[in-house]
């Protein structure tokens, strides 16, 4: 039993997906290789056999990996969260305290991160350090130039 993450529904759509798309498409074409390989005659010394049967097992590995991750899945329902401390899918709104420049995340499960979507993943540093705030609370975030302060200017959930 793996540990449980929670996704939005398109988050969680998305993962069915590729997960069906592997099982289906990706373990027929690895079929056709290793079949395409094996009609070119001796299998000992036939490195292609040998590269589609690896690129098979990482296929199959990816899979497990995969409905383990579907399988421990929950979705959130928006109107059972929290509002007034940033938490999972928590859109947040802060201003860097040094240089006053405001940014907005929405904190997502780590396979829904997406930093150009301006979604971060909870257990990143941002997301650690933002996570039970409240509205004008400051928080702490240790980054790679040292610890930023921000102050939470708002916390919604679309």
């Amino acid at each position: 039993m793996g540990n449980i993450q929670y996704y939005t529904e398109e988050g969680l759509k998305k993962l069915k997906d590729e997960l069906q798309e592997l099982k289906t498409k990706g373990r027929t074409d690895i079929a056709k290789q290793i079949a395409e390989a094996r009609d070119k005659g001796d299998l000992s010394e036939n490195a292609e056999y040998d590269a589609a049967k690896d690129a098979q097992g990482h296929l199959e590995l990816k899979i497990a990996k995969l409905e383990n991750v579907v399988g421990n899945a929950r979705v959130l329902d928006n109107s059972k969260l929290d509002t007034s401390k940033v938490g999972i899918l928590s859109t947040v709104k802060i201003k860097n305290v040094k240089n006053g420049m405001t940014v907005t995340y929405t904190l997502v499960s780590e396979e829904e991160a997406d930093l150009k979507a301006n979604k971060i993943s909870l257990a990143s540093p941002f997301g650690k350090g933002l996570l039970g705030k409240k509205k004008g609370e400051i928080a702490q975030i240790q980054a790679p130039a040292g610890m930023v302060e921000f102050e939470i200017l708002d916390i919604s959930h679309d």
